[in-house]
């Protein structure tokens, strides 16, 4: 098992590594200003918004939000895992790569659960050609259009019945039988173990990397659940992964359109029929890190749902959960099929080029989005628009701020029939966020750690502030008492290999994106040290203000003395006129 990485190494490392020479090596980037600018290598765009600083020795992409150090680049780029990154960022700079010893590794070695499971996939394709039961499994899959070359392209197998055809195939011992319950191939009951896939076709799920993590399985003939997935393990996250995704950037390296559909054999009749670039997701509805992914692997997503309640039920789900996402620098698009039928029988119904033909007509987030609410209320009445008003303004709030948003709004107000401004009071005034507005200020906290994170040189800024604020118990207080410590204790130290430091934190991709955010970019430079002044300071005096009532909060009102009394007035007093 590979040692832990020493943290000293890391950050010597990309001290050693030009991020600049690293991207360029793989994109052409051009100077603008102290920064360097290319297409983002992530997703299709026509003017450049990814820009590579090599004075943070970070990149990041305005369009799409991809973002990261060298090491970060790596991984998304060339598909690698964060050994392998480091790894290859050593034999770059002469290195070798040391470990601490084996007793401390950096996460458990999972190469053996990626053996068995790659195995599991032989044994069950070796299955679909040789076992007896196979010519009722290869009889449902020519049913259903598919060729032998299809089928082995995506690796589909058959899962004989019987209680422990895999478990005797590759269970031999203890250790290789718990591994096997590991990967989630055999399940437990009753204190007996058995297979959990019998009598299906099985399609191999793939990481990004081709590796296999899991499995689904179409049972043949009658029996329940139709399709069964692998449960959760830990190589598999079925919120995280895109059945399929692996065989699309395989067969295209430059993605232009991804279909989403929501099965496996979905995937694959499409494919058959050269529309090669749908995934599926693993039964269950569209999530957050769903479509981040999908969002930078290609410029127009395409959902496809059935045209019945349910289906336009999942669709709304998936809208809901992508707007948060949506810029405008996407398309996002929805094509509803004909009542009965799905991907797999229309495309063989009608072929390739018809099936083109409507996703090129798909219809776009925001008439969905508009249709959807539009339906909920009378349109002719005054009451019924205003009620449109008040149902979107929450959704459109979650939108980035941008053009995109304020199309949204402007569309809002031409259907409720109200100026775009007058829209907004009405839904600040019914929910309290504004539509028009900016998204509000971070959070003192938050700006304290976003401010830090990009700009790792303001550390003495923060060491000449009294320390009440690390007395705070809001949420991220000990991160920033942490983060003023480490770029203390290291002040030569830029953001690249500071946030590396974090990766093993729950909260990395958060802190990532925060070093990224919006609001930075309206700091002038010559303001950034009273912003974080202004940030602690303020955090400090919400310290001593609770600390200092605290004792009077404990005891009646009845009991404060007249003092008291008019001390907490003339604080009222000025909390008001601030508000104003």
């Amino acid at each position: 098992m590979a040692g832990r990485i020493p943290p000293q190494f890391i950050d010597d490392l990309l001290a050693r590594t030009d991020i600049v020479e690293l991207i360029a090596g793989r994109i052409q980037l051009r100077k603008g200003g102290k920064d360097y600018q290319a297409r983002c290598p992530f997703h299709d765009e026509k003017s450049p918004s990814f820009t590579v600083s090599r004075e943070k020795q970070f990149y990041h992409c305005f369009g799409c939000g991809a973002h990261g150090t060298a090491i970060g680049f790596l991984m998304e780029y060339d598909r690698l895992g964060f050994r392998e990154a480091i790894e290859d960022l050593a034999r770059r700079a002469g290195l070798e790569v040391p470990t601490e010893g084996t007793a401390t590794p950096t996460g458990p070695d999972q190469t053996p659960l990626y053996a068995l499971l790659e195995q599991a996939a032989q044994v069950y394709r070796r299955q679909l050609r040789e076992h007896p039961e196979a010519p009722q499994a290869i009889d449902y899959l020519k049913g259903r259009g598919l060729s032998g070359e299809i089928a082995a392209r995506y690796g589909l197998g058959f899962a004989p019945s019987g209680w422990d055809f895999l478990l005797a195939s590759l269970g031999a011992d203890p250790a290789a039988r718990e591994r096997l319950s590991q990967a989630g191939l055999i399940t437990e009951q009753d204190g007996k173990r058995y297979d959990r896939f019998r009598s299906r076709i099985m399609f191999p799920i793939r990481d990004r990397r081709g590796r296999v993590i899991g499995f689904g399985g179409r049972v043949l003939g009658d029996g329940k659940p139709k399709y069964l997935n692998s449960p959760e393990t830990p190589v598999f996250h079925k919120g995280r992964e895109l059945y399929g995704l692996y065989e699309v950037q395989q067969a295209r390296r430059k993605l232009t359109r991804l279909l989403v559909v929501e099965g496996y054999l979905d995937v694959i009749a499409l494919a058959q029929f050269g529309i090669d670039y749908a995934v599926a997701t693993l039964g269950t509805a569209t999530t957050l890190e769903h479509l981040q992914v999908l969002l930078r692997s290609a410029p127009e997503l395409v959902f496809c749902f059935d045209g019945d309640n349910a289906g336009r039920g999942a669709a709304w789900k998936a809208l809901e959960t992508i707007l948060p996402l949506a810029t405008g620098n996407q398309s996002l698009r929805f094509l509803f099929l004909p009542e009965g039928e799905d991907p797999d029988t229309l495309v063989r119904a009608e072929g390739q080029a018809a099936f083109e033909r409507r996703l090129g007509s798909a219809t776009p987030l925001s008439e969905v989005f508009f249709d959807h609410l539009s339906g909920q209320v009378d349109m002719v009445s005054r009451d019924g628009r205003a009620r449109l008003v008040t149902l979107a303004k929450p959704l459109i709030s979650k939108v980035p701020d941008g053009i995109y948003r304020d199309m949204l709004e402007g569309r809002l107000a031409a259907l409720a029939g109200i100026e775009p401004r007058r829209a907004a009071r009405a839904g600040a005034r019914r929910g309290g966020d504004r539509l028009l507005a900016r998204p509000a200020r971070p959070t003192r906290v938050a700006l304290a750690i976003a401010l830090l994170l990009d700009h790792p040189e303001l550390a003495p800024v923060a060491l000449a502030q009294e320390d009440d604020w690390r007395r705070c118990e809001g949420p991220g207080v000990e991160i920033l008492a942490q983060l003023v410590d480490a770029v203390s204790a290291y002040p030569a130290i830029n953001k690249a290999t500071l946030i590396e430091r974090w990766r093993d934190h729950p909260h990395f991709d958060y802190l990532q994106r925060l070093s990224v955010a919006p609001f930075l970019d309206d700091i002038p430079v010559e303001g950034l040290a009273a912003e974080l002044t202004g940030a602690l300071q303020g955090l400090g005096k919400d310290v001593r203000d609770s600390e200092r009532l605290r004792p009077l909060n404990r005891r009646s009102t009845a009991d404060w003395s007249d003092e008291v009394r008019e001390q907490m007035d003339r604080e009222a007093e000025q909390a008001r006129t601030r508000r104003r």
